[in-house]
């Protein structure tokens, strides 16, 4: 059976190629999605989110999941490599600060849940790290850098109805910018980021990227 899904409801975007969650201007990430959606750094290139941003939205989605929750009770918090991963740590840890209480945290691969597998057949799985206490019955929270056609989610609900059945899933992510090709809407937005389908977002973080925290935008038509 799928699990309950609270809230994705509108329509998320990725690659104008259909079957892929790449962007024309997403994020730079190891998944076939995320790398898609970066592209390479361009002169025109623009910050539209600083570290001390980044630190601030996180703190506030952090408020929010607890708020939701009304506590950390059977928080299961799983990014979507691979800043997503990066993102869900934070956000354990930022949980984790308010209520005093470890959060369970992880990874979910959605590699071979992918609708463009057959595209691009060769693709090397990340890793999928499912706590302990597993997901049945839990409160779980989908964390990924960039929310763009929708794909990647629904690749990530599809690889976690093959572990388990949560209650109740959420999703957080860090710059929502449109374009939706499926029905999938965010709980938790760190940003709403207006872009047209030509523009590349671009999400760095210090942990996978060794470089400061940052979010830009390049291409499109000057604004």
């Amino acid at each position: 059976m799928r699990p309950d899904f609270a809230a994705p409801t509108a329509v998320e975007p990725t690659a104008p190629v259909p079957g892929a969650d790449s962007t024309a201007g997403s994020t730079a990430s190891s998944t076939p999605d995320s790398s898609a959606r970066s592209g390479a750094d361009s002169a025109d290139s623009r910050t539209v989110m600083t570290e001390a941003d980044i630190a601030r939205v996180l703190r506030r989605v952090a408020h929010e999941i607890l708020e939701h929750n009304k506590g950390a009770a059977d928080l299961v918090v799983l990014g979507i490599p691979t800043r997503g991963v990066a993102l869900a740590r934070r956000l354990a840890a930022l949980i984790e600060e308010v209520e005093g209480t470890p959060v369970a945290v992880g990874a979910l691969d959605v590699t071979m849940h992918r609708d463009d597998l057959r595209r691009q057949p060769t693709r090397s799985p990340m890793h999928t790290d499912i706590p302990p206490t597993g997901i049945d019955d839990k409160v779980v929270v989908l964390v990924d850098d960039v929310l763009y056609s929708g794909r990647t989610v629904r690749a990530a609900l599809d690889a976690l109805s093959d572990l388990g059945r949560p209650r109740i899933v959420r999703l957080a992510v860090l710059v929502d910018r449109g374009h939706r090709e499926l029905p999938i809407r965010a709980d938790h937005v760190g940003k709403n980021l207006p872009t047209s389908s030509s523009e590349k977002v671009r999400v760095r973080l210090s942990e996978p990227d060794h470089v400061e925290d940052q979010v830009t935008i390049a291409g499109g038509e000057a604004r």
